[in-house]
C-alpha cells in the first residue's frame, strides 16, 4: 500500500475549478500585488484569528522579520526563543541584527519550557522580545509566557498553527504580533510563498503595513527602512478558496491523530505518541510527530520500503547549525532538543488519509520493531 506523507493533488482536486476561477479573476483585474483579493483575505483571517488586524506579506519568514522590525528589535538586542524549530525562527532574529538566545523545550509538548524561559529572562536584561513557537500545530503555554515577559513583547511563531487554540483563544491573538506561514504544505497552503502578521495594536498594524512596502507611509515617502514583502493577489485568491475548507481539513487531521494514538497505544511499540496539554484546547496537527525510543532512522527507512512517507522535523537543533556556531553554544546545552532531533518522526496525517492507510502505517511500525526484537534474539 502507498501512503504518501502529503497529497496536495487529492486536496486540490475538488476545488480546482474554483481556484482557477479565482486566479482568473486576479488576472482580469490586473491587481497582481496586494489589491482586493489580499484585503478580503486579511479581513477573513483577522476575524478567524480573533484580532483586529491581519497584514499579509510574502512569506512566514518575512512575517517574523517584519514583526521584529515593527517592535524595534535590532543590533544589541537579544530575543528569547527555542532551538527545536524550523530555521526561520532564529534566522529572522539574526537578520534583524539581534542575537538569538535559546532555552530548551518540553519533551511532551515540543514547545518552550516556561520554567527555563523565566530563569533566562530573570538573568538577562538584554532580552527585548520573546519568540515562542507553536510547533506542529499546538500552542505554547501563553499565559505563563505572558507572566514571564513582564512587558517584554511576545511574538508568536504560529507558522504551523493557524486555527490552533489556547484555552479557547486562537493562535495569533495571544501576543503582541502573530506570524503565520502559507507555504504550500501548511494546513492552509498557498501556491507558492505567502505569510501573514496579526495584531490587536493599531500602531503596530500601521507600522507593519508600512514596513512590507519599504517603510512607505505615502507615495514615495518612507518613514522607515522596510522591505519588499507584499502578498501576490494570485496567492490571496487561492488562499481565499482554500480557507473555506481549512477547519474541515484541520478537523480531519485531528481525527487521524486520535486514531494513530489509539492504535499505537494498543500496538505497544517503543514510540511515544503526542499528548496535547490541557491548555491546548485545539491542536490542528500540522504534523503528527512520534518519538522513537529505538532506531528512528531504521524505522523511517523501513517505512519507505513499505510505501509509507515520513519526515524528520528537525534532525539538527538550531544551536548546532554551523551558521550559529558564533553564539557560543555547545552539544549538551539543550538536551531535550538534541534528544528530539535524534528521535522524532512525522507520520502522514493529512485529511485525505483513509482509516485503512493509518492502520497500515501502524502495522508496519509494529512489524519493524518485532523484526528488530527477533534479530536481537
Amino acid at each position: 500500500m502507498e501512503v504518501p506523507f502529503l497529497d496536495l493533488g487529492a486536496q486540490l482536486g475538488p476545488i480546482r475549478d474554483e481556484i482557477v476561477a479565482a486566479i482568473t479573476r486576479v488576472v482580469d483585474s490586473r491587481q497582481f500585488i496586494l489589491g482586493d483579493e489580499v484585503r478580503r483575505l486579511e479581513e477573513q483571517l483577522a476575524e478567524y484569528s480573533g484580532v483586529r488586524h491581519a497584514i499579509a506579506c510574502s512569506s512566514g519568514s518575512d512575517a517574523l522579520l517584519l514583526a521584529l522590525k515593527a517592535l524595534g528589535i535590532g543590533p544589541g538586542d537579544e530575543v528569547l526563543t527555542v532551538p527545536f524549530t524550523f530555521f526561520a525562527t532564529a534566522g529572522a532574529i539574526a537578520l534583524a541584527g539581534a542575537r538569538p538566545v535559546f532555552v530548551d523545550v518540553e519533551a511532551d509538548t515540543f514547545n518552550m519550557d516556561v520554567k527555563l524561559a523565566a530563569e533566562a529572562v530573570e538573568r538577562n536584561p538584554r532580552i527585548k522580545a520573546i519568540l515562542p513557537v507553536h510547533l506542529y500545530g499546538a500552542c505554547c503555554d501563553m499565559d505563563a509566557i505572558g507572566e514571564i515577559a513582564r512587558g517584554i513583547p511576545v511574538i508568536e511563531d504560529a507558522a504551523q498553527a493557524i486555527g490552533a487554540e489556547y484555552k479557547g483563544r486562537r493562535a495569533g491573538s495571544l501576543g503582541a504580533i502573530g506570524c503565520f506561514s502559507f507555504y504550500p504544505t501548511k494546513n492552509l497552503g498557498a501556491f507558492g510563498d505567502a505569510g501573514l502578521c496579526t495584531t490587536n495594536d493599531d500602531a503596530l498594524a500601521a507600522k507593519l503595513r508600512a514596513l512590507r512596502v519599504h517603510g512607505r507611509t505615502g507615495t514615495y515617502y518612507h518613514e522607515f527602512v522596510g522591505m519588499a514583502s507584499r502578498m501576490d493577489g494570485i496567492q490571496a485568491a487561492a488562499l481565499g478558496v482554500k480557507f473555506k475548507h481549512l477547519d474541515a481539513w484541520s478537523d480531519g487531521r485531528a481525527r487521524n491523530a486520535a486514531l494513530y494514538c489509539r492504535l499505537l497505544t494498543s500496538a505497544g511499540v517503543p514510540v511515544i505518541a503526542p499528548r496535547p496539554a490541557e491548555y491546548q484546547t485545539r491542536h490542528i496537527f500540522h504534523q503528527y510527530v512520534i518519538r522513537c525510543a529505538r532506531d528512528r532512522d531504521g524505522l523511517q527507512k523501513y517505512l519507505k520500503a513499505k510505501g509509507v512517507g515520513s519526515e524528520v522535523y528537525y534532525p539538527l537543533a538550531l544551536h548546532q547549525q554551523p551558521c550559529f556556531a558564533g553564539l557560543g553554544y555547545s552539544a549538551g546545552d539543550f538536551p531535550v532538543s538534541e534528544e528530539l532531533a535524534r528521535t522524532v518522526l512525522a507520520l502522514p496525517v493529512h485529511s485525505d488519509l483513509r482509516e485503512g492507510q493509518i492502520e497500515y502505517v501502524v502495522s508496519r511500525i509494529e512489524e519493524f520493531y518485532k523484526l528488530a526484537v527477533n534479530e536481537r534474539e
